[in-house]
């Protein structure tokens, strides 16, 4: 019967996508900053976390909002980031924990950077202060790079790791969570894996599917796409490409699903900047024009899903 309903799924996602337009998320806020990528919102829906980097990405900030009846707070850094280079955030299912990515040094005295770990903050209740960042330690973390925590509902813990030691690119893994121990991390078979880049892997909270980003995949709309896994049977479908309605032939990345409003945020790179003109742009008309939202900076997207089939 699951199968069943996971083909129905499968359906229904890719009509909904083919009938329906990703659209600017929150852009009066992600406008503020050079480049905005990635997204977390929490499980009540009343926080935002996405990551604010400059022009040419070298600083880059965890920033949170949160929701103000219709409208989203002013931006502010989050406590825990704001010195060193963060990224990437996801909360844990009780919105207790929040998950990230960073270079900070391991010793707090120290101001040298690491490689990238994951690291995570925790708090007693949701109106509560974040704790000091804890580094989530081995055997996640590696000498490697670790990046793009997603935790499904049972714990176990979806990640980007980058080991040159298997001359390949970047592998997308998982680390099974067993009687609250992390199991040593595995890559995900070939049909969602390859040679090339495989990055920034959101996985459903009941393990169903998983969405991440490929690099110049054959067959993919140019630079990076967003690819879907299916998990059937225990097994990891051949992932399919999102389509055009998604992907473009600019970088498409850095997937987050709500399934509660059924939507995918995502953050694209796409740029409609017009070049073409019948008379020479006034001043006023072309910084309209360089400060569009689609400019090729990084922005967030949204797209609604079909609605999921009840099991």
């Amino acid at each position: 019967m699951r199968h069943l309903y996971l083909l129905i799924f499968i359906s229904n996602i890719f009509l909904g996508f083919s009938q329906q337009t990703a659209k600017p998320f929150i852009p009066e806020i992600v406008k503020q900053f050079p480049n905005v990528r990635d997204i977390a919102i929490s499980p009540n829906g009343k926080e935002i976390m996405f990551s604010a980097q400059s022009v040419m990405g070298t600083l880059s900030a965890i920033i949170t909002i949160k929701n103000e009846g219709d409208t989203w707070s002013t931006p502010q850094v989050a406590s825990f980031s704001g010195q060193h280079f963060d990224l990437e955030p996801f909360f844990s299912n009780d919105g207790l924990k929040i998950y990230f990515v960073s270079t900070r040094p391991l010793d707090a005295s120290s101001n040298k950077p690491k490689d990238f770990d994951i690291w995570y903050a925790e708090r007693a209740t949701l109106n509560s202060d974040w704790s000091q960042p804890i580094n989530i330690g081995a055997p996640i973390n590696t000498e490697h790079g670790e990046f793009y925590p997603s935790i499904a509902n049972n714990g176990n813990f979806y990640f980007t790791r980058d080991n040159p030691n298997l001359k390949r690119k970047d592998d997308i893994y998982v680390s099974v969570f067993t009687n609250g121990t992390y199991s040593e991390p595995k890559t995900l078979p070939n049909t969602v894996n390859s040679a090339g880049y495989e990055y920034n892997a959101f996985i459903s909270p009941d393990e169903s599917y998983l969405i991440y980003g490929c690099y110049n995949k054959q067959g993919g709309y140019g630079s990076g796409d967003l690819y879907i896994s299916y998990h059937i049977n225990n097994e990891w479908l051949e992932a399919k490409n999102l389509g055009e309605s998604i992907n473009t032939s600019k970088m498409d990345y850095c997937p987050f699903v709500d399934n509660k409003t059924n939507t995918l945020y995502f953050t694209s790179k796409q740029d409609n900047t017009k070049i073409d003109f019948k008379s020479p742009l006034p001043i006023n008309e072309l910084i309209i024009e360089f400060n569009k939202y689609d400019n090729g900076s990084s922005r967030l997207y949204q797209i609604p899903l079909s609605e999921l089939p009840k099991k």
